[in-house]
């Protein structure tokens, strides 16, 4: 049954998680607004394959900068330091796989009910943590080559 949260300024709906995949994978379908950028960070436990949907994706992952658009997907391997936004005026739909599932844990766990609710980000950095997910700058903050 899906669930759509909003996290970190995208919304969000956990397709399959750990429940209905035997833990392999999540798969995600997020929407992503203009001019977002996730924090920079790293997941060391699993891999995040993204897929572009609507729009236009830009993934910076190490010293690699891509941009994605429909039916162009990245792979970004575990440890791999990366940023992923939308950088034109159009908002973007992707799917995320991550595996082996986690991610869907921290959205379950974090995720507001709508985009106006108040994040905590102490939580999100707990649950990050356990997943092993590393926070490494605020948006912004690119991967430096």
């Amino acid at each position: 049954m899906p669930q759509t949260l909003w996290f970190l300024g995208s919304r969000l709906t956990i397709l399959a998680d750990h429940t209905t995949t035997g833990g392999q994978y999540d798969l995600i379908e997020g929407y992503n607004p203009a001019g977002i950028l996730t924090p920079l960070h790293r997941h060391t436990r699993y891999s995040e394959q993204l897929y572009v949907l609507e729009g236009e994706l830009t993934v910076w992952a190490a010293q690699n900068k891509v941009l994605l658009t429909p039916g162009e997907s990245f792979l970004i391997s575990p440890g791999i330091p990366h940023a992923v936004g939308v950088l034109s005026d159009k908002p973007a739909r992707a799917l995320v796989v991550a595996a082996p599932s986690a991610f869907a844990r921290l959205i379950a766990a974090t995720g507001t009910v709508d985009e106006t609710g108040p994040v905590d980000l102490e939580l999100v950095g707990r649950i990050a943590a356990e997943i092993g997910d590393e926070l490494l700058g605020p948006p912004g903050t690119l991967p430096s080559a």
